[in-house]
């Protein structure tokens, strides 16, 4: 029989979606499941964008230029341009999701068994996307106990080598919600330019910040313009996960240059998508002031929740609408896959993403969760209150 590649044999699963099946089997028997597990926000998606694809008047579905169209990367270079980050199309190339400007990025940018340090916990598919480049992710952990904060610049030049090729942020950061402040930023700029290494910020979650609080992106340090790869993404910003249409975006012209050439590859971006993400463009900022408001008010009431429950332990995100749980177990893949498999309160039970698939250090993470806070405050009160009387009854 012809062998997996041993590429295959490491690629990870999801820790969002592996647990799907056991939620099937769980909505067949009859059970309300609470998703507290993945992104999938339940605001919905702006009018404006869906229009677009109604009214359309394409004859023919064509191919798209491969960095996107001209029309549509040009309202993006002017949507920054309102965020104070100062772009040309030029700079942009138009992807299938930020998933696919990752993978333009690392393969860009790395060759084989080449370094790349992220902070941990980290969005999961940042493994998945390093073992499909044959790269290697270095690991600085961050800790709960300081919120998810960038752990000291110290510990990032104590894992720097020859093979490090760049550091990759989240911000605001999927699982954590952490916010990067401006002065964290600023030191990581000063660090990458020191070793000539590139910066990759995902910021796809950058309209969602809270408690008064303003993102600060890498494109906005010029002292970095050929050092910073930004990844964006309409999926969160507009409630489009499903369009499938993000962006990789540079000053540095030979990362955009080589980056087009993944893009030729792959021949273009979807148009119908393109046309509804370019009509997004004009939602209000009134859309974005409810949503906000909206995630602040899940955001409170889970966190407080949460703290009613004994042993448990949680960190209070300032962005997106994420945040990383600590629990009185040992293993919460196990206790997941419990809660699907053999659990419900009247019926209903929940499902969590545990998180060790979000780290890449072995061992660590093992009795946390993330919950994504993408239910209204009353599912979020009763998706608390199972987890709460689940705790009660099991047994690592």
């Amino acid at each position: 029989m012809p062998s997996i590649s041993k590429k295959g044999q490491h690629m990870p699963q999801s820790p969002i979606r592996k647990l799907v099946p056991y939620a099937e089997a769980a909505y067949k028997q009859g059970k309300t499941v609470y998703h507290l597990n993945i992104g999938q926000p339940d605001i919905k998606t702006p009018e404006i964008a869906l229009d677009a694809v109604k009214v359309h008047s394409l004859e023919i579905l064509a191919y798209t230029r491969s960095e996107g169209s001209d029309e549509y990367r040009n309202k993006i270079a002017a949507y920054y341009g309102q965020h104070d980050i100062h772009l040309t199309k030029e700079n942009i190339i138009v992807t299938t999701g930020g998933s696919e400007a990752l993978l333009f990025a690392f393969g860009s940018i790395m060759d084989t068994d080449d370094e790349i340090i992220i902070p941990e916990p980290f969005y999961a598919n940042y493994n998945g996307f390093s073992t499909a480049s044959g790269v290697n992710i270095i690991p600085v952990i961050s800790k709960i106990e300081d919120n998810f904060a960038l752990p000291p610049i110290e510990e990032f030049e104590k894992l720097i080598t020859p093979k490090t090729k760049a550091i990759l942020i989240c911000n605001p950061g999927n699982p954590t919600g952490y916010l990067y402040s401006k002065e964290e930023i600023k030191k990581l700029a000063a660090i990458v330019k020191k070793h000539d290494l590139f910066l990759i910020s995902d910021e796809v979650y950058r309209e969602f910040v809270y408690d008064g609080a303003t993102h600060y992106s890498i494109m906005q340090e010029e002292s970095i313009a050929e050092n910073a790869i930004m990844i964006d993404s309409v999926s969160k910003r507009y409630s489009m996960c499903g369009a499938r249409i993000g962006c990789l975006v540079s000053k540095n012209k030979e990362v955009i240059a080589t980056a087009l050439k993944f893009a030729q590859a792959r021949l273009s971006p979807p148009t119908l998508a393109q046309i509804a993400s370019e009509a997004a463009l004009q939602t209000p900022q009134s859309y974005f002031d409810d949503v906000i408001e909206e995630y602040v008010a899940r955001r409170n009431t889970l966190i407080s929740e949460l703290e009613k429950i004994e042993g448990v332990k949680v960190a209070k995100p300032k962005g997106a609408f994420y945040c990383i749980v600590e629990l009185p177990i040992k293993n919460s893949d196990a206790f997941a896959q419990w809660l699907l498999e053999s659990f419900d309160v009247n019926g209903e039970t929940i499902m969590v993403a545990p998180a060790a698939g979000f780290y890449s250090t072995p061992g660590v993470g093992l009795n946390q969760i993330r919950i994504a806070y993408v239910l209204n405050q009353e599912s979020l009160k009763k998706a608390v209150h199972i987890l709460k009387e689940a705790l009660k009854v099991y047994k690592d």
